[in-house]
């Protein structure tokens, strides 16, 4: 292995300090509600000005198994286009993906011109859940940690607004939300054999984001870390953070106005040929 940066040390403080130099707000839940909804319409405007100037956004989110990656993400991309924002959830590679560069597979995801591409979980999977598990050998995971932080360096040189976040969840949060998936039938499928292993190996995951971060937070694509033992919370300043680094405006859009319906004569098939869905509720 290469030897290590020396960005541990910055990163306990970091952990230290926490989020204690800002004021939180405090707000209920028809508060955060609203200001979901306002920070989702900031979102859009967002998208319609990576369009405009045809920016290129890459968003990693990354964490531990039910740190609610997928739940700021749904949040996210609830109001936006998603011709133009995607989101990348990759399965378990392919015997042709294993013979190919490591970070191949993900580089077709990438974004064009006026795209934005959120990844659930990205390349960083050989840091994490591939060393932990030992789905990679010692020198592939060498490799990646040389290269990754090049990588991202050509990335962010190619134009490429890359963006990283890692979502943090507590050992008693994660073992109450593991409860909850077992015994809920709605969210069973959200549990599988891998993040059992997830758990029980929960100090050697540490461990790898430990090193993950040392090698891999550079000046040209850091990590932000969130706390999410708060859902709600985690969805509030997450959003408004990713907000803050992508500078934006308001796109001039020129006025719309709605043409007049066509009018000339045709009589339309009664509605007994159809096939209609029956009625079954009324909402008052």
């Amino acid at each position: 292995m290469p030897p290590m940066p020396t960005a541990t040390k910055k990163h306990k403080k970091n952990k230290q300090a926490g989020h204690r130099n800002g004021h939180a707000i405090e707000v209920d839940k028809k508060g955060y509600e609203k200001e979901l909804s306002r920070l989702q319409v900031e979102l859009v405007q967002l998208e319609e000005w990576i369009r405009y100037r045809g920016l290129r956004v890459v968003v990693v989110f990354e964490g531990r198994d039910t740190a609610g990656k997928g739940g700021v993400i749904k949040r996210i991309t609830a109001l936006l286009n998603p011709r133009y924002c995607r989101v990348v959830a990759l399965p378990a590679p392919t015997e042709k993906e294993r013979t190919q560069w490591y970070f191949q597979r993900y580089v077709e995801h990438l974004p064009s011109a006026g795209e934005m591409v959120l990844f659930d979980r990205s390349w960083y999977n050989r840091a994490g859940v591939e060393r932990v598990m030992g789905f990679c050998t010692d020198e592939e995971y060498d490799e990646f940690m040389r290269t990754c932080p090049q990588f991202e360096r050509m990335l962010v040189r190619s134009g490429i607004i890359l963006i990283k976040y890692w979502l943090s969840v507590s050992d008693e949060e994660q073992e109450r939300r593991f409860l909850g998936r077992i015994n809920d039938p709605s969210k069973r499928w959200k549990l599988s054999p891998m993040d059992l292993q997830a758990r029980a190996r929960w100090v050697d995951y540490s461990e790898a984001k430990d090193q993950m971060f040392a090698y891999c937070d550079i000046k040209e694509a850091p990590w932000h870390v969130v706390e999410t033992d708060n859902k709600r919370a985690a969805h509030l300043n997450l959003i408004r953070h990713f907000l803050s680094l992508v500078p934006y405006k308001d796109v001039p859009h020129d006025a719309i106005k709605l043409p007049p319906r066509q009018k000339r004569s045709y009589t339309r098939p009664p509605r007994s040929t159809m096939k209609m869905v029956p009625i079954r509720y009324e909402v008052v």
